[in-house]
């Protein structure tokens, strides 16, 4: 049968550990006082009361001096190492109160997780790198799921957004653009208009995708039809296919922008064919001090990725 240990914790409080931690540490009552801040009498009253529940004497004066007795002794380790857990505590709720540690849960759609928040996070991380964060890159219906559901703390996502269980926030302004070898011949234009598309092949999104109504208005509202010869899901995939000469893609062009491609450039689109970046939290959920930190360097960067 295994034998069990003493059960301290019912005879001994957390002032009782202090007082006999300050005395074993100091070496007299007058010195543990001090480094208390408390007054000698309280300190000897203290360690009285902890002597009584005990029922054995763990200082005895020498020479004007506590000494430890054995059993002191045999007691300080265990001591030692509640205090250095109340330390450990404490700098842990410092940090989070600051936010310098603390988890964070983020998720985006592709463009955004690999462009905006993979450089606010990085960014961030510089200054707190105790923070733990999670990024998922996923569409937005599921980026909205993931928010409500409380799955994540923040989402980011193209417009539109609509639940009444979010608020949501203008971040950035994005637009299509027509990313482009810098051989192409349209690459020495300033900009690009449809009508200059109209002889190229085009690379564009699948027409269930988020930005392809987007694309789709502006071709209208100008009149063209354009040749488009490869249809896509994500931006990245469009970014690639121009790299390789499969076409001019009309995409958004922010991770092009994050991780350039050499050969490759991006032109704008005139008329502008814009759409807002929205910051997405749920209404009800807490927010701790990491998540409003995070919040607010995300809002200070968003602004550096409006596309001109």
């Amino acid at each position: 049968m295994t034998r069990r240990a003493p059960a301290l914790i019912t005879m001994l409080n957390l002032r009782h550990i202090e007082i006999f931690h300050a005395i074993m540490r100091t070496g007299s009552i007058t010195a543990a006082a001090q480094s208390l801040n408390v007054t000698q009498p309280a300190v000897s009253a203290v360690l009285k009361h902890l002597e009584s529940r005990l029922q054995m004497p763990l200082f005895e004066r020498v020479n004007g001096r506590l000494r430890p007795t054995p059993e002191a002794e045999a007691l300080l380790p265990d001591v030692a190492e509640i205090f250095n857990r109340l330390d450990a505590v404490e700098r842990l709720s410092r940090d989070l109160a600051g936010g310098l540690r603390g988890s964070l849960s983020l998720a985006a759609t592709s463009p955004l997780a690999n462009g905006l928040l993979a450089q606010a996070v990085a960014s961030f991380m510089q200054v707190r790198p105790h923070a733990k964060v999670a990024l998922q890159a996923l569409g937005s219906p599921l980026v909205l799921e993931r928010v409500i559901n409380r799955e994540v703390d923040i989402g980011v996502a193209y417009e539109p957004i609509i639940s009444a269980e979010v608020e949501t926030e203008v971040l950035a302004l994005g637009s299509i653009a027509c990313v482009l070898p810098e051989s192409h011949p349209l690459a020495a234009q300033a900009s690009i208009s449809p009508a200059d598309l109209m002889p190229y092949s085009i690379v564009t999104y699948l027409p269930q995708a988020l930005l392809r109504p987007y694309v789709d208005k502006a071709m209208s509202d100008a009149g063209v039809a354009l040749n488009i010869s490869v249809e896509v899901g994500l931006s990245i995939t469009g970014i690639m296919l121009a790299l390789n000469g499969a076409g001019i893609a009309l995409v958004e062009p922010n991770l092009l922008r994050a991780l350039p491609l050499p050969g490759l450039t991006s032109r704008p689109l005139v008329p502008r064919v814009e759409f807002k970046s929205l910051l997405i939290l749920n209404r009800s959920a807490p927010r701790s001090r990491i998540v409003l930190e995070f919040v607010d360097h995300l809002r200070g960067l968003a602004p550096s990725f409006d596309e001109i």
